[in-house]
């Protein structure tokens, strides 16, 4: 079998386990959200994107990722994104041609509307570094369900190199909010603001239609159910650790998608 098959054939087993697990995932919050409902809501997960906004990020990243595996360079380590259509792209290649050719793929992908392109350009990481990754952004989804102001469900972090990027559709306290709690997370060295933002009367609105109340800026009651919150029992009363915040910034990167991409 040809390096190629044997590359090919691996992507499509990593493509398959990832999105089986992002099913599951899902179905779990469904079941979780149906059973909070029944026995008085203790957990309720929701989503400011459309179901069918859902399911197309899902096969945006997997056509994207499979189209970047079979023409860019071995020595590329490239991650996918997506998040309303919104795609961002992670990770190292070893020059500018393979940094703008990757680009090039994603904005030929249907429905793309913007591209945020941080790929670096050096040798690729090592499976420690990416293992610290994925560490670093359990670290940080943990920080943001604790945090009482906003709900972690409206966030999605990408962690590379140690570096932090947050996308999701979020107003501009909510955002903000967040960011610094992912700069306060022990081995965060930056956080980068992927965000797509709306108007809080678009996010009340939004909770409205999903059943939930809205996420208040002022402390909440402690008897009400937190939005995005976890069973109390399995939450520890000792404080999360914290260093001091690292610095937060805007993508510079932002670039127009698929000129024949609709409006979300």
């Amino acid at each position: 079998m040809s390096v190629f098959r044997v590359k090919k054939t691996l992507v499509r087993t990593v493509l398959v386990v990832g999105f089986a697990a992002g099913l599951s995932a899902t179905l779990q919050g469904c079941f979780l959200a149906v059973a909070g409902a029944a026995g008085g809501g203790a957990l309720v997960a929701t989503d400011r994107r459309t179901l069918g906004a859902q399911t197309e990020d899902r096969e945006l990243q997997v056509k994207a990722l499979s189209q970047i595996s079979q023409n860019l360079p071995d020595a590329a380590h490239v991650n996918v994104a997506v998040f309303n259509r919104r795609v961002l792209l992670t990770g190292e290649v070893p020059g500018e041609v393979s940094k703008q050719r990757a680009e090039t793929i994603v904005r030929g992908l249907n429905n793309v509307n913007t591209i945020v392109n941080e790929l670096a350009i050096m040798p690729a990481t090592s499976f420690s570094s990416r293992t610290n990754d994925t560490y670093l952004e359990t670290r940080v989804k943990t920080a943001l369900i604790a945090e009482k102001n906003i709900s972690a469900n409206n966030f999605k972090v990408v962690a590379e190199r140690g570096s932090v990027y947050l996308m999701g559709l979020v107003t501009m306290d909510e955002g903000n909010r967040g960011a610094d709690v992912a700069s306060r997370v022990p081995g965060v060295t930056q956080v980068v603001k992927v965000f797509q933002y709306i108007q809080p009367q678009e996010a009340t609105a939004a909770a409205a239609a999903a059943g939930t109340a809205p996420v208040a800026a002022s402390q909440p009651d402690a008897s009400a159910p937190t939005i995005g919150a976890i069973p109390d029992s399995s939450v520890s009363s000792r404080p999360l650790e914290q260093q001091a915040p690292a610095p937060v910034t805007n993508s510079n990167s932002v670039h127009p998608g698929n000129p024949k991409a609709t409006t979300p």
